[in-house]
């Protein structure tokens, strides 16, 4: 022992016993701190103790067996002095002190220091995949028990739709309750069978009936909020027809995936493929081979020859597209041409497939392929037939884009859909169009033949349509509806857009301030087109671009007023150049116009109405200056029943200010003079106060009018078109007149319509119109002598022929155009600039080359008109 120990003093009285005495009495006194606590150097390196005696004084251990661990210890509490651990001396920091008893999870795991504690051991890592594992196992089975394996003849006992009236009473009782018969796998050809299995599922006798990928893929598209996706193979198509409830939700997935192996695991191929042709949607309202058979062919299943079954088997992929009759009234893409090419197409694949896995012969295949069997055509299902056809129409497409109702599942029936028709003003609105037909026109005449008629009524300010006029009916072959279709060029009856852009955002030299009806226009014929730069638009051959009017009158310089009245083309041409039509596209929109049926091109003539828009869209959009510029969308269907319950997404649009009153106020008051001095006279035997505006277009190839009062806004389309092709022909000749202009018969028709709907009606006029903008004395006209006054003329004004909205032989102004204002924040240059906003100047749209000539839509078919109460209601549908 060292030399240098020395022996504390003994404590007085007592000696060792006593001082054991008191160490042990200590603890129900204050513990003297541990080694360390008081950061002296003796406190942390004290004299190294030997065995199992080396004691200090009064006996107390030292804190540590030597000076290295004390070391060791200093460093790992990071290198200074710090209190003693409560816990205990030689703990880490942050550690916790020992459980008192041992925890049944250990996490994070208390023998671990620093990040190591959070570290799963394999132990619980293999607990949990287990515990896991088996939760899933234990789920799966007691969903494969609970769920019970579908019958088509469940599936079958689908019902029909029924329609009511405005007043509550049954309009038509539509679905497939009777169109629809289950057939034994022995009475369905092995062509048919073989048809659909190589076209959508090759691998189905040897799948067990789910793809666990495509169930995953159609999960996780659905909790992204993406398209909902159905089941790759025959067997979860079948389950998933047989659900009543199309419901995109993943309960019903995970239901539909049990399902599934539970039918492959106790019905046979030939039972699932039986139930899985039984149960599908072959289009026309035909669910199942048999019901598909006598629609498309007129011929039980059984007869199919292997080229029908390829047709039918293409429209599985989605009859809307895939039928050659075309179904424009869902989708203006599905043409007739248009499906009849995908049709054609998807059928010889099919064959083709059939052929390629050896279920037809090379003989068989040949003999096949040879033809395309051509289905025959749709024929009108029970009670569709005259308007009614077209009415129904118009809702279930209103249905179908205000729900979440997909169409399978509203085919399927049991919907009671409460409409806005109005049974006395429909059959009013057919009764006129039937009258002016038969004392106007001849179908034994060659030019009298093809002409059709759109039309549609809406009550202003609140947006309801109460009738339509959709065409001759499904039962003679019609089955596009005119009122709600677009492809018809409205014309001059696009004016009004013009004056109202005028009125309220001025001209690109008035400082802001709105022009007056009474501002002055050239309206000689002829006239070459001014930019805002002062240049004037060229052709292609940079010649000078003259618009032209269809008479050669000489009018000098008129006020917009009379240019209205008297539908002359040059100002209201001149005028849209200097408002800007991004402005005239803006005030039309929100006048409740749709985009997609405006034209693109922003050129000169689109101040004059090469857009196309749909008979039910325009009588809205006049319908907002008939409400002092309030506007309300139309719509169809104010309720959606089924089982007794409420469908959600039909409460009724609000009505919004679309434009200030006033300025629709005097849009009513000029157009209230088109009738009393213009083109529009004829509307005069209404007996009432209304206003309006007519419309002819290029080669006479559409006529229009549109007109209304305070109580209701209706619009009369009248076109000529080849019934092969769906292109619109000229009405030069028509009726015996040399031209068909909008003032003529649909004017006549409108008369006729509206005197009957409102009947006993009273006639509450219009507000006045106060006096509004500045008068335009700078387009070269001379200042306007007399006072202004916002009342129609009394005296009938020179009334030469009104000119058409676009003249045949005006060519095209050339690329080489400029901005058409030199201010404002759509100035991009040539007319190939992009669409504009609403402020600044004409914006080119996307062509380098607006074309003048002939833009009232010679090519193509006309489309679904997209909102119009049917399919997209809302605004920017």
């Amino acid at each position: 022992m060292s030399e240098h120990r020395r022996k504390p003093p003994q404590p007085q009285g007592g000696g060792r016993a006593a001082a054991r005495r008191g160490q042990s009495g200590s603890a129900s006194g204050r513990r003297a701190a541990p080694r360390g606590a008081t950061g002296s150097p003796a406190d942390s390196y004290g004299s190294t103790s030997y065995g199992a005696d080396s004691q200090g004084s009064g006996g107390e251990e030292r804190a540590y067996g030597g000076r290295a661990e004390a070391r060791r210890a200093a460093q790992k509490g990071g290198g200074r002095r710090r209190a003693a651990d409560p816990a205990g001396p030689g703990r880490g920091r942050g550690r916790p002190a020992d459980p008192g008893k041992k925890r049944f999870v250990d996490y994070p795991r208390h023998d671990r220091d620093g990040w190591h504690r959070w570290v799963p051991s394999w132990k619980l890592v293999t607990g949990l995949f287990i515990g896991f594992v088996g939760s899933l196992v234990a789920m799966v089975g007691v969903g494969y028990a609970m769920v019970s394996i579908p019958n088509e003849n469940d599936a079958a006992k689908s019902q029909n739709n029924v329609y009511y009236w405005a007043d509550g009473s049954q309009m038509v009782a539509t679905g497939t309750g009777v169109n629809r018969q289950n057939v034994t796998i022995d009475k369905i050809p092995e062509a048919m069978q073989w048809a659909v299995i190589s076209a959508e599922n090759k691998s189905f006798y040897q799948d067990s009936g789910v793809d666990p990928m495509g169930i995953a893929r159609a999960l996780a598209n659905m909790a992204r909020g993406g398209q909902t996706q159905g089941g790759s193979t025959i067997t979860q198509q079948y389950v998933k027809n047989t659900y009543l409830s199309q419901d995109q939700t993943v309960t019903r997935k995970f239901k539909e995936m049990f399902i599934s192996i539970k039918v492959g695991t106790k019905r046979t191929k030939p039972q699932i493929l039986q139930g899985y042709l039984n149960t599908s949607y072959y289009g026309r309202g035909a669910y199942g081979i048999q019901a598909a058979a006598r629609t498309y062919y007129n011929k039980d299943a059984v007869d199919l020859k292997p080229s029908e079954c390829a047709f039918l088997a293409s429209l599985l992929k989605g009859a809307t597209y895939y039928d050659p009759a075309g179904n424009e009234s869902l989708d203006k893409a599905a043409t007739a041409s248009a499906n009849l090419e995908r049709s054609k197409e998807r059928w010889s694949w099919i064959l083709g497939e059939m052929h390629k896995d050896k279920h037809l012969s090379d003989a068989q295949y040949q003999d096949a392929i040879k033809k395309y069997p051509m289905p025959r055509d749709r024929k009108a299902t029970k009670g569709m037939t005259g308007q009614i056809s077209y009415l129904a129409d118009t809702a279930k497409k209103y249905v179908l884009s205000h729900s979440n109702i997909s169409e399978l599942e509203f085919d399927r029936g049991g919907f009671q859909i409460y409409t806005t028709f109005k049974r006395d003003k429909v059959n009013a609105l057919n009764a006129a169009v039937k009258k002016i037909q038969k004392e106007r026109l001849n179908p034994k005449r060659e030019l009298d033949k093809y002409v059709q008629f759109g039309a549609a009524s809406v009550v202003p300010n609140d947006g309801a349509i109460v009738a339509l006029y959709g065409g001759d009916g499904y039962e003679n072959g019609h089955f596009t509806n005119n009122a709600d279709t677009q492809g018809v060029p409205v014309g001059s009856t696009w004016k009004p857009f013009v004056l109202a852009a005028a009125m309220q955002y001025g001209t690109y030299d008035s400082g802001g301030e709105g022009i007056s009806p009474l501002s002055k226009y050239n309206g000689d014929d002829h006239l070459k087109v001014k930019k805002p730069d002062g240049s004037y638009y060229l052709n292609k051959d940079n010649s000078f671009f003259f618009q032209k009017n269809e008479s050669p009158h000489k009018w000098g310089y008129i006020t917009l007023r009379k240019a209205m009245e008297q539908s002359i083309n040059t100002p209201f041409v001149q005028l849209g150049v200097d408002v800007g039509m991004s402005h005239v596209r803006d005030v039309a929109r929100s006048a409740g116009i749709l985009d997609g049926s405006m034209s693109v091109d922003l050129n000169p003539s689109f101040a004059i109405g090469t857009s196309t828009p749909s008979a039910i869209r325009m009588a809205d959009a006049y319908a907002t200056f008939a409400a002092s510029g309030k506007q309300a969308d139309p719509y169809s269907v104010t309720a959606v029943k089924k089982d007794g319950q409420d469908q959600p997404g039909f409460a009724k649009p609000k009505p919004k200010q679309a434009m200030q009153a006033n300025i629709a106020n005097n849009v009513t008051d000029v157009l209230e003079n088109v009738i009393q001095n213009g083109t529009a006279q004829n509307a005069k035997a209404l007996g009432r106060t209304a206003a309006g505006k007519t419309g002819t277009t290029d080669k006479n190839k559409s006529a229009w009018f549109v007109g209304y009062t305070q109580q209701l806004s209706t619009s009369v389309a009248m076109f000529r078109e080849n019934p092969k092709n769906h292109k619109l022909l000229s009405m030069n000749g028509t009726a015996g007149k040399d031209s068909i202009h909008g003032g003529d018969i649909p004017t006549q028709v409108w008369t006729e319509y509206m005197r009957a709907a409102l009947k006993n009606a009273n006639d509450p006029g219009f507000p006045a119109a106060v006096k509004i903008g500045k008068v335009n004395d700078e387009a070269g006209a001379p200042s306007p002598t007399p006072s202004i006054t916002i009342t129609p003329s009394q005296t009938p004004s020179e009334s030469p022929s009104p000119s058409p909205s676009v003249t045949e032989t005006s060519p095209s102004p050339s690329a080489t155009e400029t901005c058409q204002w030199g201010w404002g924040n759509n100035c991009n240059g040539a007319n190939g600039g992009t669409g504009g906003t609403t402020t600044g100047g004409t914006d080119g749209g996307t062509s380098p080359s607006p074309s003048v000539t002939d833009t009232t839509g010679t090519g193509t078919t006309r489309g679904n008109g997209n909102g119009n109460g049917g399919l997209f209601g809302g605004q920017n549908g």
